[in-house]
């Protein structure tokens, strides 16, 4: 596999956020959000067989997984990987940008999902696989990262209109206005949660989760 990084570190969204964990980097994705602030991973990266991940990973003494991008789910060995890993124990959350059919990893208790799908000013919102939100179980979860009112609007519709099982979380983009955004919510009585990176509040924007 091509792989940008493996890391520990604590998880910055989301529901587990502030859970220690192992974060593995793929390299490549095949959306340009506009905000995206993880460009590096893109193009750059090195060839690592499964064994000589797992060997990286068995150094930190924890079994927490987040397989993350980049896109993980359009390198073909992603699959091996996950079925390697979770042979050894490992918990594995799988963070998708939205525009990959996740029904192959979505009953296995050993996996949560976490699915991103994209608002209006990531400029990638045409690519989305709307279907994937009926897949969503209980133990996974929903994320809109939105800029502005326009993508509020289309997010709470969304929500609206699918009503996905998991717990769903409205992530300012990085710099935006939370206060608007918390405001929002509360006068149409969403039923969402606000989601804050805290690993960009920890280190700055610069410091990866």
């Amino acid at each position: 596999m091509k792989i940008n990084e493996i890391f520990y570190s604590i998880q910055g969204e989301g529901k587990y956020t502030g859970l220690p964990s192992i974060f593995i980097r793929t390299t490549g994705c095949n959306l340009r959000c506009s905000y995206c602030d993880t460009k590096y991973a893109y193009e750059e990266g090195e060839e690592i067989g499964i064994d000589q991940i797992k060997k990286k990973i068995r150094k930190y003494k924890c079994k927490n997984i987040c397989l993350t991008g980049g896109e993980p789910l359009i390198q073909k060995e992603t699959q091996n990987l996950i079925d390697e890993l979770i042979k050894e124990g490992y918990f594995i959350t799988i963070e998708t940008n939205g525009s990959i059919d996740i029904k192959p990893f979505a009953k296995n208790k050993k996996i949560m999902i976490s699915l991103d799908i994209k608002c209006p000013s990531s400029k990638m919102n045409n690519k989305m696989i709307f279907e994937n939100i009926k897949i969503l179980k209980e133990k996974d979860q929903l994320k809109f990262v939105i800029s502005n009112k326009t993508d509020y609007e289309y997010a709470k519709k969304i929500v609206i209109k699918y009503q996905p099982q998991c717990v769903t979380f409205f992530q300012p983009v990085w710099g935006s206005n939370v206060d608007n955004l918390v405001k929002w919510i509360l006068k149409d009585n969403l039923d969402v949660n606000i989601g804050l990176q805290i690993h960009k509040i920890i280190w700055g924007e610069t410091k990866g989760k």
